[in-house]
């Protein structure tokens, strides 16, 4: 895929001589990232895979935040471990396989990721608030 054709041709041409190469069309749905045709442009989307995101953890009607952190600089810190680290880290995992095309998540995401070994009550509303934060912002795209 590419803007010039002739040049993603010739690609295709030397690719095909050291790969056994099939043309499966234009691409679709793949990996969790979804691929929209607009004019010119190709839009890449996960919102298929937020809404599953959201599902998996309950949150799917639930109120919607306007951003992924907190924005007042304090923040109340509770050094509980959270009761279902495996729940915490299998979201966190999630929100960072969807940061490929929601580069706005990159900064929150990384917080969680950065306490996976052992997260606290203070981390998992952390990341419940990145899931709002999801739920309000299901339909950006790259």
């Amino acid at each position: 895929m590419g803007s010039d054709q002739d040049l993603v041709n010739q690609l295709v041409s030397k690719l095909s001589t050291a790969f056994k190469i099939r043309d499966l069309g234009e691409p679709g749905f793949f990996l969790g990232i979804e691929t929209v045709k607009c004019n010119d442009e190709i839009l890449l989307s996960q919102q298929r895979y937020m809404n599953d995101i959201l599902k998996c953890a309950g949150t799917a009607k639930c109120k919607e935040l306007s951003t992924p952190i907190f924005t007042s600089k304090t923040v109340v810190s509770n050094t509980t471990l959270y009761d279902d680290p495996t729940q915490y880290r299998s979201l966190a995992g999630a929100l960072q396989y969807l940061t490929i095309t929601r580069l706005d998540l990159s900064f929150a995401v990384n917080q969680l990721c950065q306490h996976m070994h052992a997260p606290t009550v203070s981390h998992w509303d952390q990341l419940k608030r990145v899931l709002r934060y999801v739920k309000g912002t299901v339909t950006f795209d790259l």
